[in-house]
């Protein structure tokens, strides 16, 4: 059911997208009177369509639909959307139309500046939807995050083996001061950083990063866990140590006589005395007690611990859209960098590529409309920057092509245009490969 329900966030999601992206080409194209002949949400492959509003039922229903020179429908295959814009070497392959000659209500007649701003739409869409959705999150829910400044590191193999201790906090990635804890891991990959200056036992050390260790930083996640005291807050009522007499502000020291300072370093001893009573050692202010606490079947205490603090900020509608623009670019840079890892062959940053199922990953197990917003925005970021790269099946490849035309004055031939574009689609099914072989991989693992 969790699985069905993760494919029904993904479905949603990109159908929104589909739509947004593929409205900023079909609203540039009728803005300069050029004929769009389909807007498909996913791909009617075989020219098989779920529902299409030239259908005889619909045309019935809506006789305008019949006299419409766009056709709007559904296709089967969920992997994308297009708008089929009439007299333009596109995705559809149609290159039978471009032997003739051009009308002038063709892409191919146009001006190149307009061209290249059809092309660049779905783009600028893209982006303004994702500043759309963070003004509305930052209105609605305001923008909380863990702050760096105060929290150490729990570190896994990785971040030990480069030099990182649990209970260090991170001060600065060479000139950088990181204030988002959990940005630390994507702030040392994208950042190309080469000293981490850390604060340890009140000492400050620099550790020097081993770039060849960057790949292994982009595929391993959990690097750096937030380290949290064994510190107690509450008691529930219904738990089984409520009446073992622990008070808010008890720090468990020791779990049968072995040292824990944080309350990772209990999982692995609690796990041994899953159901059973165990020895605990307590720290209450200058007095140290011995208790007997019960541990669970799923190897907890059952108590909730002073968790660090949040920042947060509120913001009005009037801060919201600067903040919202803000938010947005700052991550438009983000995703660019990833994009340069994962084209830097060193980095093995491809490992990380992901399909669909790596999308479906990231979804909540239930609705939540906050989360839901978050992965909106990015989403879309992804598309939009993912859509100028210069490849040639790509809008980036189109506009590069329209660029060269501008500045030069020579228009790229037909005949180019359309290898041009089946290599591009070349290019982008081995990506996919890619992607969804990476996705196995890692199921598998």
């Amino acid at each position: 059911m969790t699985v069905l329900f993760k494919i029904l966030q993904v479905i949603l999601a990109l159908s929104v997208l589909i739509i947004v992206h593929e409205a900023g080409h079909f609203l540039f194209a009728k803005l300069f009177r050029i004929r769009v002949d389909k807007f498909f949400l996913f791909f009617d492959a075989g020219n098989v369509k779920l529902f299409s509003s030239k259908s005889p039922w619909f045309t019935r229903l809506f006789p305008k639909a019949a006299k419409s020179e766009t056709e709007y429908g559904i296709g089967w295959l969920p992997l994308g959307g297009y708008c089929k814009i009439n007299g333009m070497v596109d995705e559809s392959m149609d290159f039978k139309s471009m032997r003739e000659e051009p009308k002038p209500w063709e892409f191919r007649s146009k001006p190149v500046w307009q061209r290249i701003l059809v092309m660049a739409g779905g783009v600028l869409f893209n982006f303004i939807f994702a500043v759309c959705a963070y003004i509305c999150i930052l209105y609605i829910w305001g923008d909380a995050y863990i702050s760096n400044r105060d929290n150490s590191i729990y570190v896994n193999e990785l971040a030990y083996e480069m030099g990182f201790r649990t209970g260090d906090r991170i001060l600065a990635f060479d000139d950088y001061a990181p204030e988002d804890f959990s940005m630390l891991q994507a702030d040392l990959a994208r950042r190309d950083v080469r000293k981490a200056k850390v604060l340890r036992d009140g000492d400050t050390t620099e550790i020097y990063i081993d770039q060849s260790m960057i790949g292994a930083v982009l595929n391993t996640p959990g690097m750096f866990d937030i380290a949290v005291p064994f510190v107690i807050d509450t008691v529930p009522a219904q738990s089984a140590n409520a009446s073992a007499g622990l008070m808010h502000g008890d720090r468990i020291a020791a779990i049968d006589g072995k040292a824990v300072s944080y309350v990772q370093d209990s999982r692995p001893v609690l796990q041994e005395y899953s159901g059973r009573d165990v020895p605990v050692t307590v720290l209450r202010g200058r007095d140290t007690l011995d208790m007997q606490l019960q541990v669970d079947s799923t190897g907890k205490l059952g108590v909730y611990t002073l968790m660090p603090g949040m920042e947060r900020k509120e913001y009005g509608f009037g801060a919201a859209i600067p903040a919202g623009f803000r938010m947005a670019f700052s991550n438009i840079g983000g995703y660019v960098s990833d994009l340069k890892l994962v084209f830097t062959p060193r980095t093995e940053a491809y490992k990380s590529v992901g399909s669909f199922i790596a999308i479906g990953q990231i979804f909540p197990n239930a609705w939540d409309w906050y989360q839901f917003m978050n992965i909106l925005a990015i989403l879309s970021i992804m598309l939009g920057v993912m859509n100028l790269l210069p490849i040639p099946a790509l809008d980036g490849g189109h506009i590069v092509f329209g660029l060269f035309e501008l500045i030069t004055g020579r228009k790229p031939g037909e005949r180019f245009m359309e290898v041009a574009q089946i290599i591009g689609m070349l290019l982008l099914l081995g990506l996919m490969v890619l992607a969804c072989g990476n996705d196995i991989a890692r199921l598998l693992k």
